[in-house]
């Protein structure tokens, strides 16, 4: 599609929150000999999305300005790279786009294959698209830092999910059926006397606070344990949650769908902390 134009959301700098985004055309990417070109049927906005516009992860992202946001997309196969052996043009998938590039609030963008999964007929794309980096949260949570077996087996762990209506919230209750603490502002000391002798708070947006309570922890032995947990995409993961989603055992909830024209107040809405669920911006 070279030399083809497409309709995208970026901004320019740090700060403006919704203000700062504007709605441009630009070229159409062209995918590497890893990577496919998709036309995006759905993207997902998530909190990191505008703490990265707000600065909170300067100087590390952007990369560079202008800078088109989200990474969780559901879309269709357009073009694909020399090297990709797993998907063809017209395949449905759902993929993570490169953090460092974003590209998510536009018409096309390009994912690596490594980690882009089939999407069956049974998974809309708005479905798919809020799974990525929220679904992935949550299961990594469960299993990797609680130790959750999701099969059944194992012993019996009690669950405490905070802030269970938000996007990692609602996927962690329903994969769970420890503590996982998926919201911001609580501190420590609030869990630690409702612990077991052996309890784990797993904080999914640690701070300098949280940060120095788990070097504490480890440090005293500590059987009470504080686990940060950061988020390592792996396209298995990814696959597992669309299965689950495909087979009824995991439900995207959608808070709210907005076409890309109006992604300012898609942007805001998340910002503003208030969703149930996801929020789906639509080109």
């Amino acid at each position: 599609m070279a030399g083809k134009v497409m309709h995208a959301v970026q901004y320019d700098s740090y700060g403006s929150r919704a203000a700062g985004l504007k709605h441009v055309e630009v070229p159409v990417p062209t995918p590497k000999k890893d990577e496919v070109l998709l036309k995006v049927e759905a993207t997902s906005i998530n909190p990191i999305d505008w703490k990265i516009q707000k600065g909170m992860l300067r100087p590390l992202l952007p990369t560079k300005f202008p800078f088109i946001p989200t990474i969780d997309v559901g879309g269709g196969v357009v073009e694909v790279g020399s090297n990709v052996k797993s998907f063809k043009a017209g395949d449905k998938v759902v993929a993570m786009l490169n953090a460092l590039n974003g590209g998510g609030l536009a018409e096309y963008a390009v994912a690596n294959e490594s980690l882009t999964v089939s999407r069956p007929v049974e998974v809309s794309a708005a479905e798919g698209a809020g799974l990525v980096i929220a679904g992935l949260t949550a299961l990594q949570a469960l299993v990797n830092a609680a130790e959750v077996k999701l099969e059944g087996t194992g012993q019996q762990k009690n669950i405490l999910v905070t802030a269970a209506s938000g996007g990692v919230g609602h996927y962690a209750v329903q994969l769970a059926k420890l503590v996982i603490h998926c919201t911001e502002g609580i501190p420590w000391s609030t869990f630690e006397p409702n612990l077991s002798s052996s309890g784990k708070v797993i904080d999914i947006t640690p701070g300098v606070s949280a940060m120095w309570t788990f070097a504490v922890k480890k440090l005293t032995f500590s059987k009470k344990q504080l686990v940060l947990l950061v988020l390592i995409p792996k396209k298995e993961n990814l696959e597992l949650i669309v299965e689950l989603v495909k087979e009824g055992k995991l439900k995207t909830v959608i808070d709210s769908k907005f076409p890309l024209s109006k992604a300012e107040d898609a942007w805001s809405k998340s910002s503003d902390g208030h969703a149930t669920g996801k929020i789906v911006v639509e080109p």
